[in-house]
């Protein structure tokens, strides 16, 4: 029987799974637009339609300015005036600046004794560099894969392949030892099907954004509401208590 411990990698989506993108987005927004009527969930889900778009029309443009570029089309969308070329740039740069769940550090350092920690991640570099200098501080990565490296973002099969590519390069590890850890249904759970590989669902309950239509048809091999109830299961599977 397949178990959690039967891979060798674990390869994280960190907006949306380690790090709580919905509130920094929205967070940053708050203070960009400070006359916003709507509600978080039209705000997001604006943003969200946006950011694909956007993902998919420009497939090698680095996530800040992606991010800089969504900012004054989302604040027509809210009937906003335009936001000055300033603010937009300070929302792409606000990325490293999203707050980490509050499970997500000591849950990693449980699973990286056990497992090869891989990014897989829809950013560029400065930006996860940021993060992992201050919300994911004291985490070492194995490997950081990125949009920007790739050329695509996720949903596309591609970074997925590339995954693929460099675990086997890089350590031998095969497909059937690597595990997709994350939130978004949408950007991982389903391409990675598709590829064939195996993915523990982080619910990350409330969450609004990562669903595109996936919402009652989930998939997922293992599921858990947070990184460190995944971590528990772990540690179960090797203690066998």
């Amino acid at each position: 029987m397949v178990k959690l411990t039967s891979h060798k990698v674990l390869s994280f989506d960190v907006y949306g799974t380690l790090i709580d993108w919905e509130s920094g987005i929205f967070t940053a927004l708050s203070q960009d637009f400070r006359n916003i009527h709507a509600s978080k969930s039209d705000v997001l889900h604006k943003f969200h339609n946006l950011e694909k778009e956007y993902q998919s029309r420009y497939p090698d443009l680095p996530y800040s300015q992606l991010l800089a570029n969504v900012h004054p089309v989302l604040a027509s969308k809210l009937g906003l005036s335009d936001p000055d070329e300033t603010a937009s740039q300070q929302f792409g740069a606000s990325i490293g600046s999203w707050p980490a769940f509050p499970d997500t550090v000591a849950a990693l350092r449980r699973l990286q004794k056990h497992f090869k920690l891989v990014v897989l991640s829809n950013t560029d570099h400065d930006s996860f560099s940021a993060t992992n200098s201050n919300q994911l501080s004291g985490v070492d990565f194995d490997a950081v894969l990125t949009a920007q490296d790739i050329g695509s973002y996720k949903p596309d099969r591609r970074n997925f392949e590339y995954l693929l590519d460099h675990v086997y390069q890089k350590w031998g590890i095969h497909m059937d030892e690597v595990l997709q850890t994350a939130q978004s249904q949408f950007h991982d759970h389903y391409p990675a099907r598709e590829v064939g590989i195996r993915s523990a669902w982080i619910v990350r309950p409330g969450a609004l954004m990562g669903e595109q239509g996936r919402k009652g048809q989930e998939i997922w091999d293992w599921k858990f509401d947070t990184l460190g109830d995944m971590a528990d299961a772990v540690e179960k599977e090797v203690t066998g208590v």
